[in-house]
């Protein structure tokens, strides 16, 4: 099913959602992030952080608390089977640490094919707010896989 260009534009509903010093904790023991700043308070306090601030990559975690992520999926009626990981970007435009209450704005900024049409992409870019102000801009890109063109 070719994806229409017409969907560059298209916006997810906003959700927000917050970094917990738990969830914080975890992911850095899981991505293995040695530096106390990520586990201790204490420690985050002394180098200048507020709280223990977000490890690189983890608002992509946050921004998969979306209560209906899947909902674009479906509308467009692509089978999750069909999806690939294609990237992500992050660009930071201010620190963000344990409490803060973030705001996760999306929509879809590009949409083109390769190899005839065989592998689509759809670019989302999310934007990450903390009371109206910009602390993070997230570009994702799906692949979506044509069953029937051959390989």
């Amino acid at each position: 099913m070719p994806l229409s260009p017409s969907l560059i534009g298209t916006r997810y509903p906003e959700f927000r959602t917050s970094a917990e010093r738990g969830r914080l904790r975890f992911f850095a023991q899981a991505t293995g992030q040695h530096d106390p700043v990520y586990t201790d308070v204490e420690a985050a306090v002394a180098a200048g952080h507020r709280d223990l601030p977000v490890p690189p990559t983890f608002l992509f975690c946050l921004e998969m608390d979306n209560p209906d992520r899947g909902k674009f999926l479906r509308d467009l009626g692509i089978d999750v089977r069909t999806i690939l990981h294609g990237g992500q970007e992050f660009a930071y435009h201010s620190p963000v640490c344990a409490g803060d209450e973030l705001t996760f704005a999306t929509e879809v900024s590009d949409v083109y094919s390769k190899k005839g049409g065989a592998l689509e992409f759809i670019v989302r870019t999310t934007r990450v707010t903390r009371a109206g102000e910009p602390v993070a801009t997230l570009t994702g890109t799906t692949v979506v896989r044509d069953p029937k063109a051959a390989r």
